[in-house]
């Protein structure tokens, strides 16, 4: 039975009124789904992806679910969202039309598919709401266990929040760290690494999480015993359960379909995540699929009579009536009334959702027919451009792409003119109003982008030509960021105790302490998540990932979930990681990986920095805490001990992002690179200069934003050709960079010379000493490529080395 202790003045009829109110919001989201697979059957949604069967222990969920707290969930909750009042009918509608209105659909505008849920965090103006005064929801995304990174970070920021003193900007985000991560999965998504990677985390950290394993025995059509050993997630996972001599999880077991029960649970795990912090795994099983996985097949190829027959029974929302009906909240006659007006109220919103969606559209196609009867008039391809016209009108439900297809071919078949102008200027009018809805806010448009920062130049002491470790530039620049940002952290594997592998962070821990400079278990993915999460509320957070070689662990969770969330927000929610890492050069398969080609292309909403030396890295981490977006830092693997000056305003100078720098002018070739490489192309350069060949050097410095300014062409323009210089295999980030040069840069304009690249071989570098060598460019490679490109030029004054 509910506990009434929770409010000892509980009347009955006030008991009554709060039951009825949640299966009003049951029975309305599960009318939802049902009405909303029809939408998907008849062709006006795409797709659907629902709800129903996990009504119930969505309700109670809702009811310790307070304000400030974070949910991380999955496209099962709208039974949820409606109940903590951050989803209505109409909005439901809207998502599942893709309606590209913020307004309309809240959740994503459209660029995701219905039931991803999200609330805003932002202002208009890409400030910070007060997180800690309504209920919360990070962007839901599609990958499978894709959500559980994410929650252990959302956890543990309320663990800083309690623990850390000294966070000035705090009262936005949280209250004394009292605020609970929620999160939810299907029981067949606990087979992913992602899932057990979370729940091993969690443990250790000891934060306040709830994780609710909703558990209807399939993965779309496979069985639990192909998902899961034992065919049960909380069974095997008993070890985790905490006891006197050890801390771990409370792990708590419920049915589905029992109202009563659910309550008690829930209010039982909230209490132990709130106060104690410590996380919680609700396993919720006996739970049912009504429709099946999706709109895309029936459940009753893979389910057999006895199954089907038995989730009629238990339908949590069947159960939950004869409840209701056995303790006299309710007699089957007021249930059936009830169940009236929510499929009334539904049929209703829906058809208000539909309109708001498609009127605007069909406006536009009205609009379109009418310039095209019009243009077609003095037009010699009357007939062709009538035809358009009519077959755009004779659409119903027309989508955006056919009124645009319509007015591009009708185009074609107008030769000049006013009416051909006309034309144009309604398209190009009509791209740049729609174009918007479906590409915006992929980076900030805040004030705070990485564009808004500008330049400080790092400053010297001249009567002092003290040098330093490149090292120990960067630890003596994190100790200036520790103190100037009471609310930055960093964490990573061996980032602790002794101060990352490179000593980078060398007595950072000891002054900081083990929260603020933490070591972490090798888990690279919820690293990430860790960081995620923690930026969502408002810590900013840099997460360390030992070499960039094992950045592969982490890149579908930046790619899908870091990389996208203001894209798929629009603009709604922001996270802005700093992602650390090292890379490059080095000995061994694992351990000089430049995947950059891989990279760019898989996290294109995420800033990519290859600063050359430690002193720009520094820059860029100063600029970076500036700004309101995401971004990961390379550093060079073999700069650690190399020497550099030391600047004396540590903390404050800051590297510009998206500005080349030209390292060395010169007027016969343009070689271009980054990172470590970039010692190289000046060793060749200076002995290129001794035969006559004057080479300038560009440091790229970010590959993501790519040379904002254009100085390179400005470089080609000047001596005709170019070289780009790369350790990335061939057709990797090389091929990216002249895409830039050549293509968006008009590059091609200036080149007497067809543009080239060296790059490494195509298979990493082998362990012995000699394998860099031989896998990557060398000084000599880059002096003899620059030297057969003059050698073309000029025969006679530059004769082929063999």
């Amino acid at each position: 039975m509910i506990k009434e202790k929770t409010n000892t003045t509980l009347t009955f009829e006030d008991f009554k009124t709060e039951v009825l109110n949640d299966y009003k919001i049951a029975i309305t989201s599960r009318e939802c789904s049902l009405l909303g697979r029809r939408e998907v059957l008849t062709g006006k949604a795409k797709f659907g992806i629902f709800g129903d069967g996990k009504e119930v222990p969505q309700l109670a969920m809702a009811k310790f679910f307070k304000d400030g707290d974070f949910r991380s969930g999955y496209y099962r909750d709208q039974t949820f969202m409606m109940a903590i009042g951050q989803l209505t009918v109409e909005q439901f509608f809207a998502g599942l039309y893709g309606n590209t209105s913020i307004e309309q659909d809240p959740m994503s505008g459209g660029r995701q598919m219905g039931g991803h849920f999200a609330t805003h965090s932002l202002n208009e103006d890409g400030s910070w709401k007060d997180l800690t005064k309504q209920k919360n929801s990070s962007a839901d995304i599609s990958p499978t266990a894709g959500q559980m990174p994410r929650l252990l970070g959302l956890a543990q920021a309320s663990k800083i929040y309690r623990q850390v003193d000294g966070i000035t900007n705090k009262s936005n985000f949280s209250v004394e760290g009292n605020e609970i991560a929620w999160g939810t999965i299907g029981n067949a998504s606990t087979s992913e690494g992602l899932f057990f990677e979370t729940i091993n985390a969690a443990g250790v950290l000891q934060v306040p999480l709830i994780v609710s394993v909703w558990d209807d025995e399939y993965g779309i059509s496979v069985h639990a015993k192909h998902q899961t050993t034992k065919e049960n997630i909380s069974e095997i996972l008993k070890g985790y359960q905490r006891d006197k001599d050890a801390k771990g999880y409370e792990i708590l077991r419920v049915k589905g379909w029992d109202y009563s029960d659910l309550i008690a649970t829930y209010e039982k795990a909230s209490a132990i995540a709130r106060e104690e912090h410590v996380p919680v795994l609700i396993h919720v099983n006996e739970l049912t699929q009504p429709q099946g996985h999706s709109t895309s097949g029936s459940h009753e190829r893979y389910k057999d009579a006895d199954r089907l027959a038995w989730e009629k029974d238990f339908d949590c929302i069947r159960q939950m009536k004869l409840w209701m009906i056995a303790i006299n909240i309710a007699s089957p006659e007021e249930i059936a009334e009830i169940d009236l007006k929510a499929k009334n109220e539904v049929l209703e919103a829906k058809k208000a959702a539909w309109n708001a969606f498609i009127n605007p559209i069909v406006q536009d196609q009205k609009e379109l027919v009418k310039l095209l009867e019009k243009v077609a008039v003095s037009s010699e391809n009357k007939d062709n451009i009538l035809k358009q016209a009519s077959e755009l009108n004779s659409l119903k439900s027309p989508l955006k792409k056919e009124i645009l297809i319509a007015a591009r071919k009708s185009l074609r078949w107008i030769s000049n003119g006013e009416e051909k102008n006309e034309l144009s200027s309604w398209i190009t009018s009509y791209l740049a109003k729609n174009q918007p809805h479906f590409s915006s806010h992929l980076y900030s448009d805040s004030d705070l982008n990485v564009f808004s920062v500008k330049e400080v130049l790092p400053e010297y002491n001249e009567n002092s030509k003290e040098e330093a470790d490149g090292r120990m530039i960067l630890r003596d620049n994190f100790d200036a960021i520790f103190t100037k940002y009471p609310e930055a952290l960093i964490f990573g594997e061996d980032a602790g105790a002794i101060g990352d592998v490179n000593q980078g962070l060398e007595g950072m821990q000891e002054k900081y302490g083990e929260l603020r400079v933490a070591d972490t278990g090798i888990r690279e993915a919820t690293i990430i998540g860790q960081g995620i999460g923690m930026a969502l509320r408002g810590l900013r957070p840099i997460a360390e990932i030992q070499y960039l070689d094992y950045l592969l662990y982490a890149i579908q969770i930046m790619s899908d979930d870091l990389a996208t969330l203001q894209y798929r927000t629009v603009g709604k929610q922001k996270a802005p990681l700093i992602i650390r890492t090292r890379g490059h050069r080095l000995e061994g398969i694992w351990h000089s990986g430049s995947p950059m080609g891989m990279i760019i292309n898989a996290v294109r909403g995420i800033h990519v920095l290859v600063p050359r030396n430690m002193t720009k890295a520094a820059g860029f981490y100063n600029t970076l805490l500036e700004c309101d977006e995401p971004a990961l830092v390379i550093e060079c693997l073999n700069g650690y001990r190399l020497k550099e000056k030391k600047p004396t305003n540590f903390g404050e100078f800051k590297t510009p992002i998206g500005v080349v720098e030209t390292m060395k002018e010169g007027n016969d070739i343009t070689l271009v690179s980054y990172g470590s490489t970039l010692r190289l192309v000046e060793q060749a350069a200076n002995e290129l200069m001794e035969v006559g060949i004057d080479c300038e050097i560009i440091d790229l410095q970010s590959l993501l934003p790519f040379d904002i300014n254009h100085d390179l062409v400005k470089s080609i323009a000047k001596t005709n050709r170019l070289l780009v210089i790369d350790e990335d295999v061939p057709g990797g980030a090389s091929a990216y960079i002249l895409q830039q040069i050549v293509e968006q840069q008009d590059g091609y304009n200036y080149l007497d010379s067809k543009p080239q690249t060296l790059t490494a071989k195509a298979h990493r570098p082998s362990y012995g000493t000699d394998g860099d060598y031989f896998s990557k460019p060398s000084a000599e490679d880059i002096y003899e490529k620059v030297y057969a490109m003059m050698n073309e030029v000029n025969p006679s004054k530059f004769p082929s080395l063999y």
